[in-house]
């Protein structure tokens, strides 16, 4: 991956999900300048904040690499973001003027794709704070799910979490059963429901994402309630899976920071169709980043 004839361009790629964002910066010639990361950077919820963590974190990369500032005149690049599929969260995104030579802006299932295939059929699935699947054989995508946390993320962090405190209070009412999760979760707010209250309202998706490697450890020790929330979790997924492959997809890549613990509560027919990504979304982006240079 190179850009011809270009010693001084500069190639960055960001992969930016619901609770983080990675940013990878590369020389024309592919030689890795440095790499940052910053927080949530969904664009649908708040474009211009996610605009200004970008670019502060190339700055981080910049200085660190003992390069001016003004290097971002020289920078080709590529954005793969949470939101990116929702025209007005990309204009308004766009519309933050950030002052990159070029700016290539894709979804961060599509740049996730990318980095995974090479450009070759394939599907990825991410199940992180969010889920979202997209599946492109012969150039044509097929997005399943990604819908936002209102109304779609089924099987992911936010899902798991959000779904124990509902059926923790379950439990607190006596509409089910207490158990060691539920009196886990109770007390992490002083098994006092209002307190509940008041930090749902103002929580974000990734507050609740938080709360699903206690669910996973708590089925590990087989907690009725935790196994009950993993299977859940495990069938949404499988039925994206299913769609996906349906698409035409020979094959699937599993990925986002809920993936690896719900992988062996999945099907046998969906993991025989897993694959390892060739690369990570964040090389996916610098690669977006490097065709809107005219790279090769």
């Amino acid at each position: 991956m190179f850009v011809s004839g270009a010693a001084d361009t500069f190639l960055l790629g960001v992969d930016g999900g619901g609770t983080q964002c990675r940013l990878r910066l590369r020389s024309g010639d592919g030689a890795l300048v440095g790499e940052a990361s910053g927080g949530p950077s969904n664009i649908r919820f708040d474009p211009e904040t996610v605009a200004r963590a970008i670019l502060a974190g190339c700055h981080a990369i910049l200085d660190r690499a003992g390069l001016p500032r003004e290097t971002t005149s020289l920078i080709h690049a590529g954005f793969g973001l949470a939101g990116a599929a929702q025209t007005s969260a990309r204009e308004q995104f766009l519309a933050s003027r950030l002052p990159f030579r070029s700016i290539s802006l894709d979804t961060d299932a599509y740049a996730a794709w990318l980095g995974a295939f090479g450009g070759e059929n394939g599907a990825i699935l991410i199940v992180g704070t969010g889920s979202c699947g997209l599946s492109i054989a012969n150039g044509e995508r097929t997005y399943v799910g990604g819908w936002g946390a209102e109304i779609s993320d089924e099987g992911s962090g936010l899902a798991i979490g959000r779904e124990a405190i509902r059926r923790a209070l379950w439990a607190h009412d006596g509409r089910a059963t207490m158990t060691a999760l539920a009196e886990t979760l109770l007390d992490g707010f002083g098994r006092n429901p209002e307190m509940i209250i008041d930090w749902a309202r103002s929580a974000r998706p990734a507050d609740f994402a938080r709360l699903a490697p206690l669910v996973f450890d708590y089925a590990n020790q087989r907690d009725p309630l935790a196994i009950s929330l993993v299977e859940t979790a495990a069938r949404d997924v499988t039925r994206i899976a299913e769609r996906l492959l349906s698409a035409g997809a020979p094959r699937l890549c599993l990925m986002g920071g809920v993936a690896g613990a719900l992988r062996p509560w999945l099907p046998p027919y969906v993991t025989d169709r897993i694959v390892p990504a060739a690369a990570d979304a964040t090389e996916g982006a610098i690669l977006m980043a490097c065709r809107a240079a005219g790279g090769n």
